[in-house]
C-alpha cells in the first residue's frame, strides 16, 4: 500500500519537482495522521472517543507508532503533561480555518491574536481544497490557519471568524489537545483571554 501511495504521488502533477516533494511531504504526512485518527495510535485516546475510524488499525506501521507514542509508559516526563484540570493550564484546542489567500489569512490571523482569542495561529499556504458547493465539485487553492486556543474560547472565536471571513460558510473545526509541553500550554493559557 505504501509503495502504491508513493507511485501515485510521483505521477501526480502536484509533485512536479523534487523540491516540491520535499516541501509538501511533511504537510501531507500531517494530514494523513489526522485522517487516520489519533484514537488508533494509543488505547488511552480510543477510550475517549465513542466512534473509531478503524482505517489505520490494519496498517503495518501502527504497532510501531503505538509503542512510540503510547501514554501507558511508567516514566512520566516532567516537560509534558496530559490536559487535566490544574491552575497552570486550561483545556485547550486546535482549530482549523481555511481562507482564500495569503492576505485574508494574515488579516484574520492577526485579528484573532490581537483579540486574545488564540495564543498562536500558524498559516500554511498552498493547500488545495476539493469540495461540493451549490451542486458542483469545486477545487481551490487556499491557506490553512491552525489556531491554538482555550476550549472555552471556541464560541467567541467562531463568532469572530464568521464576522471577519470572506466566505459565506467559513470552516471552523476544533480538535482537543490531550497533552503536550507544560511550558507551551502555560504560555497558551497566559496569552489568551479568560
Amino acid at each position: 500500500m505504501a509503495s502504491t501511495l508513493c507511485c501515485r504521488a510521483r505521477a501526480s502533477p502536484i509533485f512536479s519537482s523534487s523540491s516540491t516533494i520535499r516541501r509538501r511531504l511533511p504537510l501531507i504526512g500531517a494530514f494523513c495522521m489526522l485522517s487516520f485518527g489519533f484514537c488508533n495510535l494509543s488505547p488511552s485516546f480510543s477510550s475517549s472517543f465513542s466512534v473509531k475510524t478503524g482505517c489505520a488499525q490494519s496498517l503495518p506501521f501502527v504497532p510501531l507508532l503505538k509503542s512510540k507514542f503510547s501514554t501507558q509508559t511508567p516514566a512520566k516526563s516532567s516537560s509534558s503533561i496530559r490536559m487535566e484540570s490544574g491552575s497552570d493550564t486550561v483545556p485547550s484546542i486546535v482549530v482549523y480555518v481555511t481562507v482564500p489567500n495569503k492576505e485574508e489569512g494574515k488579516k484574520l490571523a492577526e485579528s484573532i491574536v490581537r483579540e486574545k482569542l488564540a495564543a498562536c495561529v500558524n498559516r500554511v499556504p498552498g493547500i488545495e481544497s476539493v469540495y461540493e458547493w451549490e451542486g458542483k465539485i469545486q477545487s481551490d487553492t487556499e491557506e490553512l490557519l491552525i489556531i491554538k486556543t482555550r476550549q472555552s474560547l471556541l464560541e467567541a472565536l467562531t463568532k469572530h471568524v464568521e464576522e471577519n471571513h470572506p466566505y459565506e460558510v467559513p470552516e471552523v473545526i476544533a480538535l482537543p489537545i490531550h497533552g503536550g509541553s507544560t511550558p507551551y500550554l502555560k504560555w497558551l493559557k497566559n496569552n489568551t483571554r479568560d
